[in-house]
């Protein structure tokens, strides 16, 4: 693991946004594996002023995302189809088609599982993004998920619900299901950078980097991965 430490979100947003454009730069048919939430957003407006500026080229870019909720319409705004549009697809040249999100409102839930996990297959990023929930989620792969799990569908736990709950109107509209990349799926990518903000986080990222390997914090399984850069804002870093 290679751990960074920022004095403030931007600084983190700056490095991890340089990453990918560099990545984008030397390989036009990069694999990018993509989070939602709160946390790479400042990732993804840098990643938009970029493109605004300078004009790197998406145009054969294909991105994998990690999750999206059960039985929310793609058309909701806080789907994570409508969140990745808001705040990255909509502002780069990258093509529609060459994007990849879990389908959360199939007729067969297992079968969209297995259909994503042959997208996966198809598609290992180059490198692939992720945050850390309070209690050490990686994806939507909650406590006690095993590290040999691919896609697959997840009942929510009432602190990533809560965790979440700021996005919605109230806690009652939050999904309780979600479909998301297995441990073992997201293992599957060539680098991953990890990124946490907030003393919130602070107790998830020291059992992450120095706890045993456990899925009580299925974030510790990163431990085992050749190539994982971890960027934290002070705070998070605080109990190191």
């Amino acid at each position: 693991m290679e751990l960074y430490i920022k004095d403030n979100k931007e600084a983190v947003n700056n490095e991890v946004s340089s990453l990918i454009i560099d990545l984008v730069k030397k390989n036009k048919n990069a694999i990018l594996g993509l989070a939602t939430g709160s946390t790479p957003i400042g990732v993804y407006n840098e990643l938009a002023l970029d493109y605004k500026n300078n004009k790197t080229d998406y145009s054969n870019v294909k991105t994998v995302n990690l999750d999206e909720y059960i039985n929310l319409p793609k058309e909701h705004s806080q789907s994570y189809y409508s969140f990745m549009n808001q705040n990255l697809f909509s502002k780069i040249n990258i093509k529609k088609e060459n994007t990849f999100l879990p389908n959360g409102n199939g007729e067969n839930h297992l079968e969209s599982c297995s259909e994503y996990e042959l997208i996966l297959k198809n598609h290992k990023p180059d490198i692939q993004i992720l945050g850390i929930g309070s209690n050490g989620h990686i994806g939507f792969n909650e406590p006690g998920t095993s590290f040999d799990s691919t896609t697959h569908i997840v009942e929510l736990k009432e602190s990533t619900r809560l965790d979440n709950a700021r996005f919605f109107n109230s806690l009652d509209e939050v999904p309780t299901h979600s479909i998301t990349m297995g441990i073992k799926s997201i293992l599957q990518a060539k680098t991953i950078v990890l990124i946490a903000f907030g003393k919130n986080k602070a107790d998830a990222v020291y059992k992450m980097i120095k706890g045993p390997i456990t899925d009580d914090c299925p974030a510790s399984i990163l431990q085992t991965h050749p190539n994982v850069k971890i960027f934290l804002d002070k705070e998070a870093a605080s109990l190191l």
